[in-house]
This record gives C-alpha cells, structure tokens and sequence, in this order.
C-alpha cells in the first residue's frame, strides 16, 4: 500500500472512530434526557398540582375564589393523566369535588376528596421512584456502552499510532543512515527495503544511484592513481628541489634532489610535521622559514645556502601559496604550500668572481689614479716651472677626472664590502648634529658652486643615535650630493632631522625634476639609473647607502613625485 494511501486509510479510520463514539454518546444522552423529562412533565406536575389544590382546600372553599382555584388545578390535573390508574383517581375526585360544591359543609366530602389528592400523588411519588430506577439503569447502559465503545476506539487508535508512524519513521532512518554512509564515502552499501510504496521506489533509486557511484569511485581512483604516478615521476625528475607541505605544514612530498639535500628518507619525513623535523634538520629549517608569511614585501628573498656533498651550493626560494577557491567565488581556502628551490650556485660562483674581480682591479686602479692626481698637482705647482693657461686648463680637466675615478673606486671598493658581508661597522652613542654637520661642511663647496642653500632644520634635544658615525655621514653626504646634483642653480635642499617614534629620522629634500612612481622601488639596486635624467653615475652609491642603513638596523626610503623634486630620508634607533 502507498504511503499516501496508509495516511488517507489512518485518517478515516480515526475521523470514523470519532463520528461512532459521538453518535454513542449523543444517544445515550437522549435516552437520559427522555426519562427524566418523563419524569418532569408527567409526575412532577401532577404532584404540583395536587399540593396546590390541598393548599386551595385548607384555605377553605367557602370562598368563591378558593373554589375557582381548585377547580382549575383541576382541570389542568384532569389534562394531565399518564399513569395507569390515575384516571380513575381523577375522575372520582371530580366527582367528590362536584359533590362538594353542593354542600361546601359536608366534611365527610371533603375527607373523601383529601383522600383522592393522597392516592394521586402517592400514584405519582410511586411512578416517580420506579422512572428513577428506569433513568438510572439508562444511565448505567450508557456508560456501560461509551466506556466499551471508548475502549476499542482507543486500542484501534493505539495500535494505529504505532504502527502508522513507524512505517514511514523506519524507512526514513534507513535512508538517513545510509545516505550518511554514502557520504562516507561507501558506496558497497545497499538499502534491502522490499515493500512497494514510495520508500520502495526511493531505496531503489538509491541502491542504483549508489552502484553507479561505486562504479564512478573505481575508474576515478584508477585515474587518480594514474595521474599521482605520472605527477610524482614529473616531480622526481625535475633537477630543482621541490617539497610540499598541507594547510598544518605537514610533509606531503619531497622529490629526489631535496631528499639528497635534506639527507632523509621518505619514513621519516611523508606526513610528518616539518617543525618537529627542522628541530633536527637544518634543510628543513631554512626552507620552512618565512612560509606563513603571506606579505611578499616581508619575505627575505636573500638566496640560500646550503652545504652538501662537500660543497655549498645557493638557492632562490619560491614559496607558492595554495589556495582552493573552488567552494565559493568570495572566499578561499588555504589548503598548503610548494617551496621550489632554484638552483643558482652557477651564478652566484659567477657573481662572487665578478665581486672579486671588481675589487681586485678597483685595487689595481687606486694606485696608478692616485699617482696621476699627485703628478697633475705637481704639475700644477711653480715649482716644477711655468705652464700655460691651456695647459693650466689641460691639467685641470685631468684632475676632475682623477677625481672622479677615484669616487668610482671608491664607491667600487665599497659595494665591494657589502656584497661579500664584510661591512665593518663600529656602533657607537654618536651624537645627530655632529653627523649632520661634517656632511654639510663636506659638501658646502659643491652647493657653492651651483649657488644652491642648504636649508637645515634640526630639532633641539635630540637624543644620541646608536650607529656607525663614519658611514651614516657618508649616506647622508651621498644623498646630499645626489641633491645637489639634480637640484636647479640657484635652488634650494632642505636637510631635516628629528626624533619619530623612538628613531631619528634623517631627510634630504631638492627640488629636481623628480622620479615617475614606476622607477622610485628600483632606485636602490645595484647598478640601477634613472633612464633620461642626464646624469652620468655608477648606480651604486643608493645600493651602497641601503645596506649601510639597512645593517645598522635602520630603514631608507623615498618620496618623489614628477616636477616638485624628491625627498629621501633614513630612520636609525636611538
């Protein structure tokens, strides 16, 4: 049977059950009701019109209205006959009370009709005990007949309500159970539901659906694995190291070259937390740092190095962040990270030589360039005799260009220092002012000559900086020289210095042509020139400047815009 049709069938039953008690009920009650109107119409009001008549009759019927009151009790007692007998009754008491209205003084009538009000209402007092009895045992039918009825309505509706839900609550929970294994991912099970209703027709449905996921669960694990094996032979192939990590920076693969490197084996590393690994592992260690960090600007892109098979080898690190955006457009997911070392041992074998060789020849140069510029002084000295003014002229452009090579050298031995991390620095309380004011005095002939003012806005009470006193003076003389040299004759620089933030910031601001925003996060590398500014440089006093800050624990930066000239300053802590 349909299960529709069980919950029609449940429904009439119950609607029909209700319509039998009601009418059960309702008949009952009507018998009740019978019997004591019985009771009520017939004897009751004869026994009331027998009191009133007694009542008329001590009164006395001498009187005229005395006796038109009895007489017409009476008459409505003479309508009133409904027991056997009664009539009788009546009659004769009409007839003593016809006797009696002819002699009003006869006391022997007047017993004789107090005698037939007597045997009237005991006829009645008698009918009214035995209809008692009757109502009574009506009474107790109808309960008798409600309380059967009542009970097997009951146990039909008892065993209804038990059996109506639970044939549609036990194939539910079939299918709920079963759903949620699919969920899980078994899709073996089956549901054995036989009957033919509209669960029938559902657990069918299922068991089909889930053969065919069954099915779809074996050709895609099959080409799951395939791919799997086709990726891992793709990975372990590939000459850079390669590892993987899921959302909690759990090991889910490393390929060959970085097990070489790491020195582990796939037990010990496959689904094992890379923090815990890395307290042991200096591989792991170094690769893992900065992998949280989502921010590119703060990650270190400083190259690795790492030591094996007797030999160090340099790394680039490329972290790829994963994200599952699959489960909805406005959010994503981290789901894990790919660390890719790149190998660059080559070129940074290539640019430590080129280092060396930088600062070999840079060496080499100073000497002989040092000589020239002592001859071109000897030269111009009256002792060594006479020149002329083109000579004069001659020996003094040979001079600027000592004087420039030697900058270039020095600039060459200096960045020389910061690539192979020999900075020497020399911390010390230094005082701001006084770094301030040997730069001003080192480049004061240099504005002169433009006719360019040094504006200086130095905050009182500055607190004393802790730094390397001789290279912060040669970073703020480099920014001032740069000033100097893309400022306007005539112009003006603006030096300024005071505390921010428990730091002392340091700022140098011309008002030069300005640097395009597309080139101001480029002026600090190595080598690097602003295209068409007209201006002959090494691109390396910046680079130079950068790690000078930079390794004293302070920052540097820029703010330029085309036109209205540019402002770079320097923080260091106090």
């Amino acid at each position: 049977m349909k299960i529709k049709a069980k919950l029609y069938l449940a429904i009439g039953i119950f609607n029909l059950l209700i319509l039998v008690l009601a009418i059960v009920g309702t008949i009952s009650i009507q018998s009740m009701k019978s019997d004591t109107d019985s009771i009520l119409k017939a004897n009751y009001s004869t026994l009331d019109y027998c009191r009133n008549m007694l009542n008329a009759l001590d009164s006395g019927l001498t009187n005229e209205k005395n006796l038109t009151e009895f007489q017409n009790w009476l008459d409505k007692q003479q309508n009133n006959i409904t027991e056997t007998g009664e009539y009788d009754l009546t009659n004769a008491l009409i007839q003593h009370f016809s006797e009696f209205k002819l002699n009003v003084d006869d006391k022997t009538i007047e017993k004789k009709i107090r005698k037939a009000i007597s045997e009237i209402t005991l006829l009645n007092m008698n009918a009214i005990s035995h209809k008692s009895e009757v109502a009574k045992t009506t009474s107790q039918k109808a309960i008798i007949w409600i309380s059967i009825t009542g009970t097997i309505f009951f146990l039909i509706s008892f065993v209804l309500l038990f059996n109506i839900p639970s044939s549609i609550a036990h194939p539910v929970e079939i299918l709920t159970n079963s759903v949620k294994e699919i969920a899980a991912k078994n899709y073996s099970l089956r549901v054995d539901y036989k009957k033919r209703d509209e669960f029938g027709i559902l657990a069918d449905s299922f068991n089909t659906m889930a053969e065919k996921l069954e099915d779809y669960e074996k050709i895609n694990i099959s080409k799951i694995l395939h791919e799997k094996k086709r990726i891992d032979a793709i990975i372990n192939n590939m000459h850079n190291p390669v590892i993987g990590f899921d959302d909690s920076l759990n090991i889910i693969f490393m390929n060959t070259e970085a097990k070489t490197l790491s020195g582990l084996k796939d037990i010990d590393i496959i689904g094992k937390q890379a923090k815990d690994i890395a307290l042991k592992n200096d591989f792991i260690r170094i690769i893992i740092q900065d992998i949280s960090v989502t921010n590119e600007k703060d990650k270190k892109n400083e190259p690795i190095k790492i030591f094996s098979e007797n030999k160090e080898y340099y790394f680039e690190k490329e972290s790829i962040r994963i994200i599952d955006s699959s489960a909805h457009e406005r959010f994503t997911n981290h789901i894990g990270d790919v660390i890719i070392l790149k190998n660059i041992t080559a070129f940074k074998e290539l640019d430590i030589a080129k280092t060396n060789f930088i600062a070999t020849i840079s060496h080499e140069m100073k000497t002989p360039v040092s000589s020239i510029k002592m001859s071109t002084h000897l030269l111009e000295s009256t002792k060594t005799g006479n020149i002329s003014e083109e000579q004069k002229s001659l020996i003094q452009g040979i001079d600027e260009d000592c004087n420039r090579l030697l900058k270039i050298i020095s600039e060459l031995l200096k960045f020389t220092q910061v690539e192979t991390g020999n900075i020497q620095l020399t911390l010390q309380q230094c005082d701001p002012s006084e770094i301030v004011q040997y730069a001003l005095d080192t480049v004061k002939f240099q504005a002169e000559q433009k006719n360019i003012s040094l504006i200086l806005n130095i905050a009182e009470h500055l607190p004393k900086i802790k730094a390397d006193k001789e290279k912060t003076a040669w970073v703020l003389i480099n920014l001032l020289s740069n000033a100097i040299r893309y400022s306007q004759n005539k112009g003006s620089i603006e030096i300024e210095v005071r505390t921010s933030e428990n730091k002392v910031l340091f700022s140098v601001k011309d008002n030069g042509i300005g640097i395009e925003s597309r080139y101001q996060n480029k002026v600090f590398d190595k080598y690097f020139q602003v295209p068409d500014n007209g201006k002959i440089g090494t691109g390396l006093g910046l680079a130079i400047s950068k790690e000078f800050i930079e390794a004293q624990g302070g920052k540097i930066g820029l703010e330029s815009q085309i036109g209205q000239g540019s402002r770079f300053y320097f923080y260091l802590n106090t």
